[in-house]
C-alpha cells in the first residue's frame, strides 16, 4: 500500500485552491462601468454642439439635427466593429496604440499614444465642466462657485480612481446607472408629451433666423458633424484594457463594446428626436 505525502504547505491536485486574482478583474457590466464613462459623458454635450452649429441656420439649419445624428450613430457602429476586432487581435491591450506600432511603426505608435492621452485630458476638462454647467443650471445658486465645483469634482474623481480600476468601476456603477437611466427617462417621457415643459420668449427671434437663413450649406453639416463626433470620445477604452477583464477576456470585452455602442448610439438618437420633435431652436435662439 503506498502512501501519499505532501510538501509542507501543499494541498491535493483535487483540492487545488481556485485562482482568486480573477475577482479582482472586472466582468462585462463592471468594466462597462468603469472604461465607458467619458463616452457616457459626452451625450451632455454631443448633441449641443450639434445644435449649436446649426442654430447658425435658424429653424431650417436645426432641421438636420437628426440627419447628422444618425450619420454620427453610423459612424459610431463602425468604430464598435473596428475595436471588437482590435480587442480580438490584440488580447494584450494597447489599443490604437498596439495597432499603429504592429502596423505604422513605432513613431507613428507614439503619435497615437500622445494623442490619446490629449484626449482624455481635454474629455475629463469637457466632461466635468459640462456636469458642472448642468449642475448650475438646475441650482443658480451655485454659478458662482462653478470653479471651485469643477475642481472638487476633479479631486473626487482622482482619488476614486487612485484606488485601482476595479474599485473605481465598483464605485461608478452606481453613477453610470443613474445618468443612463435618466437619459432614457427623458427620452421616454419626451416622447409621450406633446409639447416641452416650458419655452422661452426668444421664439421670435428664432423665427427671423430662420426666416434670413433658409439654406444649409454642405461646410455647415460637416461642421456639425465634426462637432457632434464629440459623443463618439472613449470608445477605444475598453480595446486598451482588456488585460484587466475576466476570463474569456477578449469575449467579456468585446460583449462590453457592443453595449456600449448600442447605449450610447440610443441616447445620441433618442436626444436627437427630442430636438426635433419640440423645435429647440426656440431655447438655442
Amino acid at each position: 500500500m503506498s502512501v501519499l505525502t505532501l510538501e509542507p504547505g501543499a494541498t491535493p491536485a483535487d483540492e487545488e485552491p481556485p485562482d482568486t486574482s480573477e475577482r479582482h478583474r472586472l466582468t462585462a457590466v463592471t468594466g462597462l462601468a468603469a472604461l465607458s464613462l467619458d463616452a457616457m459623458a459626452s451625450v451632455a454635450y454631443g448633441p449641443e454642439a450639434i445644435v449649436l452649429v446649426l442654430a447658425a441656420a435658424g429653424g431650417h439649419g436645426l432641421g438636420f439635427t437628426l440627419p447628422v445624428t444618425l450619420a454620427i450613430a453610423g459612424l459610431l457602429a463602425v468604430l464598435v466593429a473596428s475595436y471588437r476586432q482590435v480587442i480580438a487581435a490584440f488580447p494584450d491591450g494597447g489599443g490604437s496604440y498596439a495597432v499603429a506600432k504592429t502596423h505604422l511603426g513605432a513613431r507613428t505608435s507614439l503619435v497615437a499614444a500622445a494623442s490619446l492621452v490629449l484626449d482624455y485630458v481635454l474629455n475629463v476638462a469637457v466632461a466635468v465642466t459640462a456636469g458642472v454647467a448642468a449642475l448650475t443650471s438646475a441650482f443658480p445658486a451655485l454659478y458662482a462657485d462653478r470653479l471651485w465645483l469643477c475642481l472638487a469634482v476633479l479631486v473626487l474623481i482622482t482619488a476614486v480612481n487612485l484606488r485601482g480600476i476595479v474599485e473605481s468601476a465598483k464605485a461608478s456603477i452606481g453613477p453610470t446607472v443613474v445618468f443612463v437611466g435618466s437619459i432614457f427617462v427623458l427620452i421616454v417621457v419626451g416622447l409621450f408629451r406633446s409639447e416641452p415643459v416650458s419655452t422661452t420668449t426668444a421664439a421670435g427671434h428664432a423665427s427671423v433666423l430662420a426666416g434670413n437663413a433658409t439654406s444649409v450649406g454642405a461646410l455647415l453639416l460637416l461642421k456639425a458633424f465634426a462637432s457632434g463626433c464629440s459623443a463618439l470620445t472613449g470608445v477605444e477604452a475598453l480595446a486598451n484594457a482588456v488585460p484587466s477583464f475576466r476570463v474569456p477576456r477578449v469575449k467579456r470585452a468585446q460583449r462590453a463594446e457592443v453595449a456600449l455602442g448600442a447605449v450610447l448610439g440610443v441616447m445620441l438618437i433618442g436626444l436627437s428626436v427630442l430636438i426635433s420633435r419640440f423645435h429647440l431652436q426656440w431655447l438655442c435662439a
